[in-house]
């Protein structure tokens, strides 16, 4: 029996050994901290079940009124803007937790009934491959015992962690990283988010929903300068007028703390105070002290492993997934990256990674869901694409549910009318973009779109009028 050890239980190789044991191999996941990573445990799970409650909050503050929904309540007259609903935030963190660990506890059940063997400690790799076409790992457990396991195939799925700054260094109750927010009891009065990233962004946009008075600090000259110009565009524009502050073009040099207040310090000089503040300033790949260059993986200058399309890594026998690649720190990236490992190293059908057909969304409120090429693309020249992008103010189901900001923008071929991208902007922009995934990933035209029926009124239907579009329009762009 072919024998795979897997370090790191993330959705990269929780899913590998859920693969890797269907197809009848012996598989060991050596995981230090539970079932699901990072993912599960301090990032998406968790992450998403916060948002969650910011988005009834965010729902209710922005649309209440113009819904004829009535609260009755004892706010003064003078008062009546004032806030009428409220969040305990040490109850909002207490069930984040306990979703997380019931969803670690689930994968758990899922991988050992699939047959594969579990492990509690950190894994390295004990060498180059053997004479005989295995390696060892050598797993430490909490109690530095050492186990050494032999095996055939290691896939490495160690995740990352949240870069720190050395003047900005996190204490976990008024400097804090993403993954100690979830112990803080009351909600933050002023929080200072440090990072206009996807984590900085969504972490920003659900405390100010929450009720906190949140500063953004972004060292570019907009928030997600990763993601599409016009969606960043409507983002930014949402949090100004919510009442955030967005600091641009500024680069946090410091933070410390000064009694029960912190003090962030920029680089031109100014000073931002907060009650409390969330560095957000990227991850850094776990793979330090895992004796990898020795056993020769061979490791990008950001310290990420190299791997090709089919996760291989320069180590025979060794393959690698998730974010401790640097390829697309998305967990659905992961997953697959693990699961194509398997299939890759098992003898099975395998189809290369193709990051062009990745959809991934960025869980702010509205939501900014893209998929297959991007605008930057286009106006670099990378791809020859017609574009339009249709405002959601001119779709029916948006103006009955109050929905004022967003739109859907596709890309498609000139000559063909294959469709090779799409940005939605839009409350559940995650469930919207799902179709356009299965054009783009199928080589669908903007004619079958447009031909496809919708349900009316409905926001999926600006997806058929916008293919419409595309479909009477022979040139130019209208973006």
């Amino acid at each position: 029996m072919t024998r795979i050890v897997i370090i790191g239980g993330g959705p990269g190789g929780y899913e590998a050994a859920l693969v890797g044991a269907q197809l009848g191999a012996e598989v060991t996941v050596v995981d230090c901290d539970g079932l699901g990573g990072a993912s599960v445990l301090t990032d998406c799970v968790p992450s998403k079940t916060l948002i969650a409650t910011a988005e009834v909050m965010t729902n209710f503050d922005s649309s209440y009124e113009e819904l004829g929904i009535v609260v009755a309540d004892d706010t003064p007259p003078i008062e009546q803007s004032a806030r009428i609903i409220g969040v305990d935030l040490g109850k909002v963190n207490r069930r984040v937790k306990r979703l997380a660990l019931a969803q670690s506890h689930d994968i758990t059940a899922s991988v050992t009934r699939a047959g594969a063997r579990v492990i509690r400690g950190r894994g390295r790799l004990g060498g180059p491959q053997g004479i005989d076409g295995t390696r060892d790992v050598i797993v430490t457990a909490a109690d530095g015992t050492e186990t050494v396991l032999t095996a055939e195939c290691v896939l490495i799925a160690t995740g990352g962690t949240p870069r720190e700054i050395p003047d900005a260094m996190p204490d976990g109750e008024r400097i804090l990283n993403w993954t100690q927010v979830y112990d803080l009891e009351e909600l933050p009065e002023e929080l200072i988010v440090v990072g206009s990233g996807v984590t900085g962004a969504e972490f920003a946009g659900a405390y100010q929903a929450l009720g906190s008075r949140v500063t953004l600090i972004s060292s570019r000259d907009r928030v997600l300068p990763g993601e599409d110009p016009d969606a960043a565009a409507v983002l930014e524009d949402v949090f100004r007028r919510r009442g955030m502050n967005v600091i641009g073009r500024a680069r946090a040099e410091s933070a410390k703390r000064v009694g029960d207040r912190v003090e962030v310090t920029l680089s031109d000089g100014r000073v931002v105070t907060g009650t409390h503040c969330l560095m957000a300033v990227g991850a850094i790949p776990n793979t330090r002290g895992m004796n990898l260059e020795e056993s020769g993986v061979k490791l990008k200058e950001s310290g990420h492993i190299w791997t090709d399309k089919v996760s291989r890594t320069t180590a025979p026998g060794v393959y690698a997934a998730g974010d401790v690649t640097g390829i697309f720190a998305l967990a659905s990236v992961a997953a697959m990256q693990g699961r194509i490992a398997m299939y890759h190293f098992l003898g099975d059908a395998v189809t290369p990674l193709n990051l062009k057909t990745v959809s991934s969304n960025v869980f702010t409120d509205p939501e900014i869901a893209t998929v297959g090429y991007t605008q930057a693309d286009v106006d670099a020249g990378r791809i020859d694409a017609r574009v339009v992008k249709l405002p959601l103010l001119r779709n029916a189901r948006a103006k009955m549910q109050g929905i004022r900001d967003g739109f859907v923008k596709l890309f498609c071929r000139p000559g063909t009318g294959i469709v090779v991208g799409g940005v939605v902007v839009s409350p559940r922009a995650s469930e919207l973009i799902h179709p356009i995934s299965i054009a783009v990933d199928n080589n669908l035209t903007v004619e079958q779109i447009a031909n496809a029926f919708t349900v009316y009124p409905s926001l999926s239907g600006s997806i058929a009028e916008v293919a419409r579009q595309l479909h009477t329009r022979k040139t130019g762009t209208d973006a």
